[in-house]
This record gives C-alpha cells, sequence and structure tokens, in this order.
C-alpha cells in the first residue's frame, strides 16, 4: 500500500500532522492490516485481521471504514461543543456498531467464518488524545526523545505477566504472541478501552500493528524515532527496520503530529443514538 500524508488541516490552536502506512511484510503474500486516517475529523483507525481465506482483509477493512466514517460524521454535526466524555461515548457506540455488523458477517457467510480483527482508534482534540484499543495493536507517545507505550496489550501474554507468571523478557521468547484475549467481531460484544492523553506541541502519537511491535524493541523504535523528523521518513524507516528484522507479518503503522498551543476542552454536547434505538 502506499503510504499517505496529509498535510496539517486543523485550524484551531494546536494543529495535527498526519501519515499512515502499510505493508505486506516479507513472509506474507495478502496484507490484513487496515488503516482510516480523516485529517479533518482528527480520527485515526489501525486494524490487524485475523480468519481464513480474506476474511482477515475483510475485518479489517470493514472496521477501519465503519468506525472512521460513523465517527467522522458524529464529530461533524458535533463539532467543538462535544466534551471528551461526549466522544468517548461516541467511540464506544461506533465500536459496537462495527463489531455488531462484522459478528453478523462472519455468521451468515461461511468464508467469513471466525473472522476477527484488533482495533486501534485515536481522536486528537486540541491539547489531548483519545485513545481506544482492543487486542494487541498498540499506541505510543513520543515526546522529547522519550517513548511510551500508552495502550496495555489485550493478550494472553500480558495477563501472564501481570500475573507474575511471565517476566517481559520470558514474554518477549515466547511462542504465544498471538493469542488476544479481545478482538472486534468475534463475539456479540467487544469493550473498547479508551484513556485521554495529553498532547503537548511536538507530541506524536505512533499507532502500529503487532507486525511491527513484535519485530522491533521498544529501544529501537526510540532510535529510529529520534532520528527523524519528517513523518513520511519515519513512517518508512519503521517499516524499513521491521522488515530487515524478519518483516514476519503485515505491518502497519500511523503518525499524528501535534503543534501549537491547545484551547479548553468543551462542554457536554450528546445527540447520538444506538444503531436500532427507537428515535
Amino acid at each position: 500500500m502506499e503510504p499517505s500524508q496529509v498535510p496539517e488541516e486543523r485550524t484551531t490552536g494546536m494543529n495535527f500532522e498526519f501519515y499512515s502506512q502499510t505493508d505486506t511484510g516479507r513472509l506474507r503474500t495478502n496484507n490484513e492490516d487496515a488503516v482510516a486516517v480523516d485529517a479533518a475529523g482528527g480520527v485515526v483507525v489501525l486494524a490487524d485481521g485475523m480468519g481464513g481465506y480474506n476474511a482477515g482483509e475483510v475485518a479489517s477493512q470493514m472496521a477501519c471504514e465503519f468506525v472512521c466514517g460513523e465517527l467522522v460524521r458524529w464529530l461533524a454535526e458535533a463539532s467543538q461543543s462535544a466534551s471528551d466524555a461526549d466522544v468517548k461515548r461516541a467511540m464506544d457506540i461506533c465500536v459496537d456498531n462495527a463489531n455488531r455488523a462484522i459478528f453478523n458477517a462472519a455468521n451468515s457467510n461461511p468464508n467469513y467464518a471466525g473472522m476477527g480483527t484488533t482495533l486501534v482508534v485515536a481522536v486528537v482534540r486540541p491539547g489531548r488524545a483519545l485513545v481506544g484499543h482492543i487486542g494487541d495493536s498498540r499506541a505510543y507517545r513520543w515526546r522529547g526523545q522519550h517513548l511510551q507505550q500508552i495502550t496495555k496489550d489485550h493478550s494472553l501474554l500480558q495477563e501472564q505477566i501481570d500475573a507474575g507468571i511471565l517476566t517481559p523478557e520470558q514474554a518477549a521468547l515466547s511462542g504465544n504472541k498471538n493469542l488476544v484475549t479481545r478482538a472486534v467481531g468475534v463475539e456479540d460484544y467487544v469493550l473498547l478501552e479508551t484513556r485521554s492523553h495529553e498532547l503537548q506541541s511536538g507530541d506524536i502519537i505512533m499507532m502500529c500493528s503487532d507486525g511491527l511491535s513484535d519485530m522491533l524493541e521498544d529501544r529501537e523504535i526510540a532510535d529510529i524515532m529520534a532520528r527523524h523528523t519528517d513523518l513520511p521518513s519515519l513512517g518508512a524507516a519503521l517499516i524499513a527496520a521491521a522488515n530487515e528484522s524478519g518483516g514476519r507479518d503485515n505491518i502497519a503503522v500511523t503518525l499524528i503530529r501535534a503543534q501549537g498551543v491547545p484551547e479548553q476542552p468543551a462542554r457536554s454536547w450528546w445527540p447520538f443514538r444506538r444503531l436500532g434505538s427507537p428515535t
């Protein structure tokens, strides 16, 4: 997939620059990773699909298009009057609707049986990023030469680390890296874990599939980010490094850079309903 870059288009006190790219990697022939970016709405979605035939590609594409499209439409209607709590609630409902659509498709078409996808979704606002995730695709924040993982994997390995069964070093060598405990479309309900993260001018939010994070240690990612100042060269360098380390899976990466001074958050506004609810 050709990389995409959207220049700063936001007209608030804090502007955002966006970049996204996917790559099949060195061992796969198909690409089950997908991304969707809407710069005007400040919405970025990344998904890593799973399933037989082309089902993984279907699930990840459905998730990206559905969640991004619904969120952008809602944000356009809400404008800047929506509070962060309103946006989080909208994110929950959009993901819930996408989950049901993918689950229903998987149960109505034998070729799509068992399909699902991880998901990371970010809505950037002046001074903060609302980041939600499901599965083991990740989000990081780069600030002042320091890389911080801001999502925690929904995976068997992470549960074993949390329980003290494995150390992070032992987990890095495990063969169970791809066993997720939460995915979109696998069950009729899934919980999006969403948090708000402060943004300062110069911060970069990097979202990626495990095709990147499994191939590169955090210190290697940080080293690459320290060497590149423009987003296209940074995104290309991250994907090249993942491929050089083996490229055993599809790779997806999105980058969001904040510039400028944030404004005050808006007060609550809520004109949203779930699919199938009474008008």
